[in-house]
């Protein structure tokens, strides 16, 4: 399947873009390059192990994305409090992180069943 095309691809990576854009012009350099890269980390792995050969890759990479978004969701919590991130704007990032996470384990269980049955 072309990861293209799989909506949890698409909402991570609108929400990675989200995030760059938010952080243009911080100067807290050590912050913004860490939310910006576990932002970018969740559609990369999803990408990655869409295209790997065997289910236990793809599951692999879906795993390593599912723990960037809470790593992300984390660092939003933490932003949150430190005044770099509006509530409102966090919130709707923290409801993202878990629509994401939820979207990964289902197609995580969907690899699995895929390769069992």
């Amino acid at each position: 399947m072309d990861f293209e095309r799989l909506d949890v691809w698409k909402r991570s990576a609108r929400l990675s873009a989200e995030l760059y854009r938010h952080f243009a012009d911080s100067r807290d350099f050590g912050f913004k390059d860490q939310i910006t890269r576990s932002g970018l980390s969740v559609p990369s792995n999803i990408a990655e192990g869409m295209v790997r050969p065997t289910v236990k890759d793809r599951i692999k990479f879906l795993h390593i994305a599912k723990g960037s978004c809470a790593e992300l969701r984390t660092q939003v919590y933490i932003g949150m409090e430190i005044g770099y991130i509006e509530r409102e704007k966090g919130h709707h990032w923290v409801n993202e992180t878990k629509e994401i996470a939820a979207m990964l384990t289902g197609l995580i269980h969907k690899q699995a069943d895929f390769d069992a049955g």
